[in-house]
């Protein structure tokens, strides 16, 4: 008795699978990300129904939907609100999101650091108090002005200038300590437990709550709203902070609300005449000169990243000990990254004011 075999019809291939709809599809998930800072889950989204179209359509992306680029900055200008727009910063951040990334960096330099000592200096890692207070000042410092930029990205500048100043107290501190106290050996820890201290550190930080977070970085909402006094400096810090604008500018729109208010009938408050203070925010920063100020942020932090190494590789070169080292190679290495970005920063930045 034969057996018949059923044959299963051939399906076409979906439409997304051709090559240069997967390309249009990352470059729209790229811009959307990168360019237009849409928030999380929102790119899939709109790839999802994007998808569906071309393959009712039975046509490559680009005849059906058109550039990519034009494409991800419609659907994130329709669809975008703004009061999602008006609560990140130059990066697409908010402030809990800031301190869960910093955080999370913080940890893997740490587990990077000790797993190149380990690599480069031996399994076991002495203690002396003059190495923990330099290190406790250090991580000290470094974790203070992690929250201090965080702050600034909250528009509170003055709580920034606070954070600022106990990180400098802290690294200072650290420093007059690890020179007055005794080097001598107190213990030793394998480096391969500090490497887990820092990916426990890495991953502690990103399980912290972003929303609960952000809550700590908002101003106290007073019951009757802000008064206008409070309303125009809160004006202030978030255009200077959040929307990285230039002191001048800022204060330029600051002016401008202040004499509007003066001229206008007094029959509401700011909050009143101009609406949320950080949607107005939001409106006043956007426009051209959106882009140049987040390549001004991303030069200066280039540069400043390009100095410290600089200044650590020199140190190194300086040390007979250290001028071989794997160490050297590491500071020339994040030196070399970190002056390219400030270099092509500059370059677009320079191509933006064109």
């Amino acid at each position: 008795m034969s057996r018949t075999r059923t044959q299963t019809p051939q399906t076409a291939e979906p439409t997304w699978a051709r090559p240069e709809d997967q390309e249009w599809a990352d470059t729209v998930t790229v811009r959307l990300v990168l360019d237009e800072e849409a928030p999380a889950g929102f790119a899939d989204e709109i790839l999802a129904e994007a998808r569906q179209l071309v393959e009712e359509a039975g046509q490559p992306a680009l005849d059906v939907l058109g550039d990519p680029v034009a494409y991800a900055r419609t659907v994130a200008a329709e669809r975008v609100s703004e009061e999602y727009r008006a609560r990140i910063d130059t990066r697409g951040m908010r402030p809990g999101e800031r301190i869960t990334a910093s955080f999370g960096s913080l940890g893997f330099v740490w587990f990077a650091f000790f797993g190149m000592y380990w690599i480069q200096d031996g399994l076991w890692v002495g203690v002396s108090p003059s190495a923990v207070a330099g290190v406790g000042g250090i991580v000290a410092a470094a974790s203070l002005g992690c929250v201090a930029f965080a702050t600034r990205a909250a528009g509170r500048l003055r709580g920034m200038w606070w954070f600022l100043a106990g990180a400098a107290g802290a690294l200072v501190a650290g420093i007059a300590l690890a020179t007055v106290l005794s080097e001598e050996r107190l213990f030793r820890v394998p480096a391969p437990v500090l490497m887990l201290v820092g990916a426990a550190w890495a991953v502690g930080a990103f399980l912290l709550p972003d929303a609960a977070i952000d809550r700590w970085f908002r101003p106290a909402r007073p019951d009757g709203g802000l008064d206008d006094r409070r309303w125009l400096a809160r004006l202030d810090g978030l255009l200077r902070g959040r929307h990285g604008m230039k002191a001048g500018e800022a204060r330029g729109h600051v002016r401008e609300a202040r004499q509007h208010l003066a001229a206008a009938p007094r029959d509401g408050s700011a909050e009143d005449v101009f609406g949320d203070v950080e949607i107005y925010a939001l409106r006043l920063s956007e426009g051209p000169l959106r882009q140049q100020r987040v390549t001004r942020q991303k030069f200066y932090g280039a540069l400043t990243s390009a100095v410290i190494f600089g200044v650590l590789t020199v140190d190194r070169l300086l040390d007979p000990q250290e001028r071989f080292s794997g160490w050297v190679a590491c500071s020339v290495g994040a030196f070399g990254c970190a002056a390219w970005g400030a270099v092509s920063e500059w370059r677009a930045l320079r191509k933006q004011r064109r």
